[in-house]
C-alpha cells in the first residue's frame, strides 16, 4: 500500500514553478537591497540612522524570505536555521577576513603594495553597516533565491554558473566597474559563495564570508569594494603595479592574487560538497530516475 498525498492546488503549483517562484521572491529581495543602498547614500555621515535603516531592510528581507518559504514553497526555511547557522556565521567571518588579509599580505611581499600609516579607528564604522547590508541582502537574493531555486530546477552545477554570472554582471553597475572586475567577481566570489551554500545547505557561512571580506577590504585596508567609491580604512594601504595584480580602479577583487585565493577556497568547498553528497541533480534527472526507484521498492 502506498501513501496518498493531496496534490497542491493548481494556483499554488503555478506559483511554485521555478521561474515564477524566482520572480516572486527575487523581486522584493532586489528592492530591499536597492532601498538599503539608497538609504545608505541618503544617510551618509549619520551612523545611527544608517544602522537602523540597514537593520530594517535586513529584517524585512528575512521576513519576506521566511514567509515565502512557508506559505508559497511550503517548506521550513532551514537554510536560515540558527543552529548550527550562528557557528557557521562565525567561521565565515573569520575565514572571509583571513582570505582577504592573505591576499594583501601576498601582494605586499611581492612588492605590489605597502602600508604608509594608519587612520583613526572611527573611520571603520561606516563600513560595518555597509558590509552587513551587502552580506545579508545579497546572499538572500543571489544564493537564497537565485542559486537555490535554479539549483532545484537545473541542478547544482548549472546553478553555480548562472548565479555566478548574474552576481558578477550586477557589479557592472558600480561607479568604477570594469568587465575584468565583473569576470573576476563571477569566478572568485560566485564559486566561493555558491559552494558555501551547496556544502552547508544554509546561508550563514556565505553571509559570514561576504560581510568579512567586504569589511576587511574597506574598513581595515581602505580598499575599493567592487568598483564602488573608495573610503579610508584603518591602514593607509597603497597598491602599485599592473591592474592584473592591483585590480586597478575596481579594487583587489580584480587582482589575480585574491582571485586565486578565493577560487581555491571555493573549489575546496565544492569538492567537500560532492564528497558529502550535497550536489543536487537537475529536475529531469529526478523524473527519469523515479520509475526505477519505484520498481526497486516494489
Amino acid at each position: 500500500m502506498s501513501d496518498q498525498t493531496e496534490a497542491a492546488p493548481l494556483w499554488l503549483r503555478i506559483l511554485q514553478f521555478p521561474p515564477i517562484k524566482l520572480i516572486l521572491l527575487g523581486t522584493p529581495l532586489f528592492y530591499c537591497l536597492g532601498f538599503s543602498n539608497a538609504f545608505l547614500e541618503l544617510s551618509a555621515g549619520n551612523h545611527v540612522l544608517a544602522s537602523f535603516g540597514v537593520a530594517g531592510m535586513v529584517a524585512l528581507a528575512m521576513w519576506v524570505y521566511v514567509g515565502f518559504a512557508r506559505f508559497i514553497e511550503r517548506r521550513e526555511p532551514s537554510d536560515l536555521a540558527l543552529s548550527p547557522g550562528l557557528k557557521e556565521l562565525g567561521i565565515g567571518l573569520l575565514v572571509g577576513a583571513g582570505l582577504y588579509t592573505l591576499g594583501v599580505v601576498v601582494l605586499i611581499v611581492l612588492g605590489y603594495g605597502r602600508i604608509e600609516g594608519m587612520n583613526p579607528v572611527v573611520v571603520m564604522i561606516p563600513a560595518l553597516y555597509q558590509a552587513c547590508s551587502a552580506g545579508f541582502l545579497e546572499e538572500l537574493l543571489f544564493r537564497g533565491a537565485l542559486y537555490r531555486i535554479v539549483e532545484e530546477w537545473l541542478g547544482s552545477w548549472i546553478s553555480v554558473v548562472v548565479s555566478s554570472v548574474v552576481f558578477g554582471a550586477v557589479h557592472l553597475m558600480n561607479p568604477d566597474a570594469t568587465l575584468t572586475g565583473a569576470i573576476f567577481i563571477s569566478i572568485e566570489a560566485g564559486l566561493l559563495l555558491a559552494a558555501a551554500y551547496m556544502l552547508t545547505r544554509r546561508l550563514w557561512l556565505g553571509i559570514g564570508f561576504h560581510i568579512a571580506w567586504n569589511y576587511t577590504q574597506s574598513a581595515v585596508f581602505g580598499g575599493v569594494v567592487s568598483g564602488s567609491i573608495a573610503q579610508p580604512g584603518l591602514f593607509k594601504t597603497v597598491f602599485t603595479g599592473p591592474d592584473l595584480m592591483t585590480g586597478g580602479g575596481f579594487g583587489l577583487e580584480a587582482s589575480l592574487i585574491p582571485c586565486l585565493i578565493a577560487t581555491t577556497t571555493g573549489v575546496w568547498l565544492a569538492v567537500k560538497a560532492v564528497r558529502t553528497g550535497n550536489v543536487v541533480l537537475p529536475s529531469w534527472r529526478h523524473v527519469k530516475e523515479a520509475p526505477d526507484l519505484q520498481l526497486a521498492n516494489a
